[in-house]
């Protein structure tokens, strides 16, 4: 699925959004926390994260990094929310589940992880390098066995 937002949706709610300096470059479509003020790069799915947008408004593309100390739009995530993220390079199937790896890009959970989101689009995909698919985020995020 090629996409050009980084929130999917549901269109008729729009979710919250937090607008601070990013602590270095930074692409859309990642994990980030609020640290000091700023938004960093989250390198697990614990805690209090957020999901990186693009400043769609101002014609910022979701390929077009922030540099570092510009501030960043970053999306409140809630359950049932659908949005278009960065991803590990791997294979990925409708349902798998996700967590949040290193620099904020997420990826397939694997035993131990926190899930927070499943896979979401009609057909499995293979990243072979980082990029972009469709994730749900979960309403109860749980500990994979």
């Amino acid at each position: 699925m090629v996409a050009n937002v980084i929130y999917r949706g549901p269109v008729e709610r729009e979710p919250e959004t937090i607008n601070l300096p990013v602590t270095a470059a930074s692409t859309p479509g990642i994990a980030v926390k609020i640290a000091s003020g700023k938004l960093a790069a989250s390198t697990d799915a614990t805690g209090r994260w957020l999901i990186l947008g693009n400043r769609r408004f101002s014609g910022q593309t979701i390929d077009t990094a922030y540099a570092a100390n510009e501030t960043g739009v970053a999306y409140r995530v809630e359950g049932e929310q659908e949005y278009n993220v960065r991803l590990a390079a791997a294979a990925y199937t409708v349902g798998q589940e996700i967590t949040i790896g290193a620099g904020g890009v997420f990826k397939a959970a694997a035993t131990g992880n926190q899930v927070i989101a499943t896979f979401d689009e009609k057909a499995g995909r293979t990243l072979a390098a980082e990029g972009f698919g469709d994730v749900v985020i979960l309403s109860t995020p749980y500990a994979k066995a």
